[in-house]
C-alpha cells in the first residue's frame, strides 16, 4: 500500500546516503526487512534493523545510522518509542534518522502538526537517545564478533 511504499522509499534513502556504493561498481544490495508484528515506532524499528543488516553484512558504510520516533502529547511533552497506542493519543509523531557521526539528521518525517520549536525539541531527544542506540550496536558486535 502507499504507507508501505512510502516507509520503503524513507529507508532506501537513508541506506542509500550512508551506503559507499561506488566501492563496489555494478553491486546490487538487497535489503529484505519483513515486518512481524506492530508495536508502534515502526520506521525507527526499520532503519535500526536495517542499519545492524548492513553493518552485519560487512557492507562499507560513511557512517552508522539509527532510527528514533517520538510522540508529542496533547500537553507538549515528548514521549521516545511510542507504543502504537501512544502513537494513537499523540499530536504528532516525529521520527528522525541519526547519524553517528556528529549525530547529523539523515532524514527526517513528520505526522501531525508541530510548530518550529516542538520539532527542534523532538530532534534534540532523539539526538540524546541515539547515544543509547549506538551504544547497542557497539554492544551486539561486540557479543557477535569477540570470543570472550
Amino acid at each position: 500500500g502507499v504507507l508501505e511504499r512510502s516507509r520503503e522509499q524513507l529507508l532506501r534513502q537513508t541506506c542509500e546516503a550512508v551506503v559507499l556504493g561506488a566501492l563496489h561498481p555494478r553491486t546490487a544490495i538487497t535489503l529484505v526487512l519483513q515486518v512481524l508484528s506492530d508495536a508502534g515506532s515502526l520506521l525507527s524499528c526499520c532503519l535500526n534493523a536495517a542499519c545492524m543488516a548492513l553493518l552485519d553484512g560487512g557492507l562499507p558504510l560513511a557512517t552508522l545510522f539509527c532510527g528514533v520516533t517520538c510522540a508529542l502529547q496533547p500537553d507538549g511533552s515528548v514521549l521516545l518509542d511510542p507504543t502504537a497506542r501512544q502513537e494513537q493519543e499523540a499530536r504528532a509523531i516525529l521520527t528522525f534518522a541519526i547519524g553517528s557521526s556528529e549525530r547529523k539528521v539523515l532524514m527526517a518525517t513528520t505526522k501531525g502538526s508541530c510548530s518550529v520549536e516542538e520539532m527542534q525539541q523532538c530532534l534534540a531527544a532523539a539526538q540524546g537517545a541515539a547515544d543509547t542506540i549506538f551504544q547497542f550496536y557497539r554492544d551486539s558486535v561486540r557479543r557477535r564478533y569477540c570470543k570472550s
